[in-house]
């Protein structure tokens, strides 16, 4: 083989190579990737309140303003769901070694359409056990999942997945399970509108001011 033809050789393996790495990369590979640079740049405060979950923190882009009296670390990453959050643990949590961990995640393990309220309590207790296991101390909030009008068939699993998941946290110390379901229905029992944007599935302003308003009394100095 020529020099010419080993030189075109090795680029056509090479760009193979990286397009197979880049087409084999695990969800939110990108996401995560971003968060490491965003550290690098600016290194994260210590002692923060650390965010962590789906979309509905990732689309907080007000939260800081809104807890203007404590330091957050938001590390939502949009579409997630428990699995994701537990790969990336070593990523998105245990890094920052936070004084307090506010977590969003499980609905859209239930809006997968196979994934019941008993699996995606036990993907919570997986995340919560790995959490306890490296961070014994770090007092937790989970943060109910909410009653998004788009995912209104997923509702009988969403109301006992929280259920179960909030009898299991009444057996642990130092957590709090903070119910918004219920903050976010109307006198009939159905999810408000008026508090979601145009897909019905990420709130708006609204919707945020009464998770502020749970969260607050919890949030830790």
């Amino acid at each position: 083989m020529s020099a010419i033809k080993f030189i075109l050789f090795l680029l056509i393996s090479v760009s193979f190579s990286s397009l197979h790495a880049q087409n084999n990369k695990a969800a939110f590979f990108d996401d995560i990737m971003a968060f490491k640079k965003q550290d690098s740049l600016t290194p994260p405060p210590k002692d923060a309140i650390l965010f962590v979950g789906s979309s509905s923190f990732t689309k907080w882009k007000s939260v800081q303003n809104m807890f203007p009296a404590y330091t957050i670390i938001n590390r939502g990453f949009g579409g997630s769901s428990l699995p994701d959050v537990i790969r990336y643990a070593d990523d998105v949590i245990f890094p920052y070694q936070p004084k307090q961990i506010v977590i969003y995640c499980g609905e859209n393990d239930v809006a997968s359409g196979n994934v019941d309220s008993k699996l995606v309590a036990e993907r919570f207790k997986t995340l919560f056990d790995l959490i306890r296991s490296k961070l014994p101390g770090v007092p937790i909030i989970f943060i109910s999942m909410k009653p998004s009008p788009s995912r209104e068939k997923f509702a009988p699993v969403t109301v006992q997945g929280n259920q179960i998941i909030k009898n299991f946290l009444w057996t642990q110390s130092n957590v709090i399970y903070l119910d918004v379901y219920r903050l976010m229905l109307d006198a009939y029992g159905k999810a408000r509108p008026e508090l979601f944007i145009e897909d019905m599935l990420h709130m708006n302003q609204e919707g945020y001011k009464i998770w502020q308003a749970a969260l607050l009394p919890y949030l830790k100095k």
